[in-house]
């Protein structure tokens, strides 16, 4: 009779268990979405890829505390659109009694394509009957409602621009007084928000307890980003002056957001010239990557860069 193997033979059906999981958590597949509590559908690496907000939607989205913008439809709704940070409750979408409609990008749920959420919650708000509110985002049973997703549904080339707001007074409408979990949910909420002011195009100085910060959503690609990163850092130019250093970055979204420290005794304003001058200094770098290969230096410096890495979303 033939021997039975000793060693199992392995399944190639999918992601090796044992290495990192496409999600780009960083975690083992085995120990993220291949977990044994079933099949969990993977995340959209860059699900608002193609929007000229992108950089601003990811901020709105992970980080800033207080805001809201203006959207533009692709097509003419009958009812202003708003788009928000937090809502009342972490709701995803309402109506307010004049029927202008509020989005919330910070919401309690979210599935494996966030551009996905924000369509269902859009369509919602295009739909739904003044003094609504949409609490979470579910599944839809619609099969073209499931397909939409915000790039459809918004024009794509709409630079934002948000407004940034010191408390979140603008959840209630001129005249009304909040009450109920409303009440609470606002009382809580400016009482742990983080004074932030926006310097530049998806450029945040943040201040978050004892010390400040500039947190700055990218647009390019990951790999490019790091590599023109790498060139500044090995000459001493990543830092945005005195009082200034580069903390380290995290991905969220399919992009990176580097992260610096910074002179808590400085105006937020006093930034807005320095962190031109590094976006200029990035935009110069990032050309010359197709001119000039990396030194040693600069990549032992990308790969400093690379271990100061993390993943939240």
């Amino acid at each position: 009779m033939a021997k039975r193997s000793a060693v199992k033979q392995r399944n190639t059906d999918g992601p090796n268990p044992r290495q990192p999981c496409p999600c780009g958590s960083g975690k083992r597949y085995k120990a993220c979405h291949g977990s044994s509590s079933g099949p969990v559908e993977l995340p959209v690496a860059r699900p608002l890829a193609g929007l000229a907000g992108e950089c601003e939607l990811v901020a709105l989205r992970e980080f800033v505390p207080s805001a809201t913008a203006p959207l533009k439809l692709v097509k003419p709704a009958e009812r202003e659109v708003t788009l928000a940070t937090v809502l009342p409750l972490a709701s995803a979408a309402l109506i307010r009694a004049d029927g202008t409609a509020l989005i919330g990008m910070q919401v309690q749920t979210r599935s494996s394509d966030v551009s996905r959420d924000m369509a269902r919650a859009l369509r919602w708000a295009l739909e739904a009957e003044a003094g609504a509110v949409l609490p979470v985002v579910g599944p839809e049973t619609d099969e073209s409602a499931e397909r939409e997703r915000w790039q459809d549904m918004v024009d794509v080339d709409q630079v934002l621009e948000p407004e940034v707001h010191k408390d979140f007074s603008w959840w209630m409408p001129e005249g009304e007084e909040p009450v109920g979990e409303v009440a609470l949910s606002l009382e809580r909420a400016n009482a742990a928000i983080m004074p932030t002011e926006r310097i530049g195009p998806a450029a945040y100085w943040v201040e978050a307890g004892d010390r400040c910060h500039l947190r700055w959503v990218r647009p390019e690609p990951e790999e490019q980003l790091l590599l023109a990163m790498a060139r500044l850092a090995a000459a001493g130019e990543l830092g945005l002056g005195d009082g200034s250093r580069y903390a380290g970055c995290f991905r969220a979204h399919g992009v990176l957001v580097p992260v610096w420290d910074l002179d808590g005794e400085k105006h937020a304003r006093e930034w807005t010239e320095p962190a031109e001058q590094l976006g200029d200094r990035l935009t110069e770098a990032l050309s010359s990557l197709e001119k000039k290969p990396l030194t040693g230096d600069e990549r032992r410096a990308r790969d400093g860069l690379v271990g100061r890495q993390v993943t939240i979303r």
